[in-house]
């Protein structure tokens, strides 16, 4: 639900009840939803199913700030304020999941990325209904993380030892 991974635990005519953790609450922005309100709901991509997208999880990275919404031909811009443990990991063309839609990253700044969107995407998801200062569940590509973590992450970072581009010049590639 808005690119939080739940588990439906009951379905009743008309509506679903899932169990909700605090680290959900803590890192998402389901907590501030409404009653009435829209969400998006997306079924899990079984193993044998077409991949079409970026591999999204459902496992929320942070909460952003539609800080802008603009209007571009056909597309519809949102700017997002991040923080700097989410935007680390978002990259311009890579991919990102803003209340579980899987975008592409068209901008980046110090605290911030745009996504453009298809006026079909924003008709048929919450993105109609988002507006500046509306908050949004982020998530982040896995893989970044991944390859993060694999070079030695946040212990090579607070030493001062990453890979660099002097770096790899200096042992030959």
């Amino acid at each position: 639900m808005n690119g939080v991974c739940l588990t439906v635990t009951e379905l009743l005519s008309g509506c679903f009840l899932a169990d909700v953790m605090h680290e959900t609450l803590n890192r998402s922005a389901l907590a501030k939803l409404g009653s009435g309100q829209h969400v998006n709901l997306e079924r899990a991509m079984p193993a044998d199913g077409r991949f079409g997208g970026h591999i999204v999880a459902g496992h929320v990275d942070g909460v952003g700030k539609i800080t802008d919404v603009r209007r571009d031909d056909t597309a519809v811009w949102y700017t997002i304020q991040a923080e700097v443990t989410v935007l680390r990991y978002i990259v311009e063309k890579g991919s990102v999941a803003v209340d579980g839609i899987s975008l592409t990253v068209a901008q980046t700044g110090e605290d911030w990325f745009s996504v453009s969107a298809i006026p079909h995407t924003v008709e048929h998801t919450v993105l109609k209904e988002r507006t500046k200062g509306s908050s949004v569940n982020l998530e982040t590509d896995i893989i970044g993380k991944y390859v993060e973590k694999l070079l030695g992450g946040e212990k090579n970072r607070k030493s001062g030892s990453v890979i660099t581009k002097d770096f790899l010049a200096k042992y030959g590639f």
